[in-house]
Parts: structure tokens; sequence; C-alpha cells
């Protein structure tokens, strides 16, 4: 188990990594403003998974989440003299990416369901499960999140939009409070409530499943 010495470091690390993550995305956004457009692949290259695994998990459909995937871009890079830097490069294209999502969704009325096929112990979405009763061995955790699938899928279609986007970012793609508050938008403290009332609609739905 980490001590809180070497979370902290983790935390500074990851905060390093993110700045320094940030920076290189603005150089290259940079240089696509001067004219250097092929410079833009760079970046799809770099965020082109991220942005499908969010998507995907927000529709369930692998069409879709390519047909948007490529959307998000395509609207990035026709937009982008029109980023200032205010944010980071990375918050901006998950915003663009989230909002079309969203609208997509709403004009579609498709059902949304939270996948867990990429799943591992080592995933943010592993949190969500925190409470669950310990299935014991590996085979026994397989077995019990098959079931949980479809489980969750119907507790996921309880919430609203909003908060299936929060906890869609949130768990399944590791982003903090301030980022997905940028992202959607909003205030920390609503990403805060959108999640705890999330999480609590969806472990009252699977209270079978938890332990004692």
């Amino acid at each position: 188990m980490l001590s809180s010495t070497s979370t902290l470091d983790a935390a500074v690390d990851a905060g390093a990594e993110r700045r320094r993550e940030a920076e290189a995305d603005r150089i290259l956004v940079a240089r696509v403003q001067a004219g250097e457009v092929e410079r833009f692949d760079q970046l799809v290259g770099k965020y082109r998974e991220r942005i499908w695994a969010v998507i995907y998990h927000m529709t369930s459909n692998r069409e879709d989440a390519a047909d948007l995937t490529q959307d998000a871009f395509i609207k990035a890079f026709q937009s982008i003299n029109r980023f200032q830097g205010q944010s980071s490069f990375f918050t901006w294209l998950y915003r663009i990416a989230v909002n079309g999502t969203l609208n997509h969704l709403q004009k579609n009325k498709l059902r949304r369901f939270f996948s867990l096929e990429k799943i591992r112990d080592d995933e943010p979405v592993a949190n969500l499960l925190d409470q669950l009763a310990d299935p014991g061995d590996a085979s026994d955790r397989r077995a019990c999140l098959s079931e949980l699938q479809q489980k969750l899928n119907e507790a996921m279609q309880k919430l609203s939009t909003k908060h299936r986007t929060v906890v869609t970012l949130y768990e399944i793609d590791g982003l903090s409070h301030e980022e997905i508050a940028e992202i959607t938008g909003t205030s920390v403290g609503t990403v805060r409530s959108r999640l705890h009332y999330a999480k609590q609609l969806m472990q009252s739905d699977l209270k079978e499943y938890l332990g004692a």
C-alpha cells in the first residue's frame, strides 16, 4: 500500500507530466496555426485512441465512435485558429468530442450502455466497483464482471446524459474533477455532485452485489 508521501509524489509527477504534455501540444498547435498543417497529424495520432474510447463508452457503438472521433478532429482542425491556449489542447479537444457526442445522442435518442469491455484492475473504472463484494480469484472476478455488465448497463440507463458523461470521463478515462469541469463547462463542485449522485444511484441498483 502506498504511503501518503508516495501518493503525493505520484500526484506531483502526474501533474508535471500533464504540464509537459500541454506545453508540447501548444508548440504543435502554434506550428499548425502558422501554416504547418501537417503537424496536426501528430495531435491526431496522440489522442485518437483516447477520444475514441471516451466516445465509445458514451455510445457503446463502434461505428458511431469512429465517425464521431473523426468529426471531432475535423472540427478541431477547422477551429484550430480559435484555440488561444487558455486551457490545454487536450481539454479543448475533449470538449469538442464530448459535446459532439452529446448532440449525437440527443438527436438520435440512442440507447447508451456502460461498457466493461476494457476493464482491468489498474484502470480508473475499477474504482466504481470498490464497494462490491470481493469475487475472489481471477476467474470468479471475470464471471462477476460479466454479470455486472448487464446490471451496470441498466443502472447507467437511469442516469441523465450529464451524469453519464461525468461517470465516463472520470471512471473510464481517469480525468480529474478539474479537467471534467473544463470539458463540460461546469464547476468542480458540480462535477463532484454529479459523480456522487450517479455513484449512489448505481450502488443502490447494485445493492444485491454489495458486500456486507
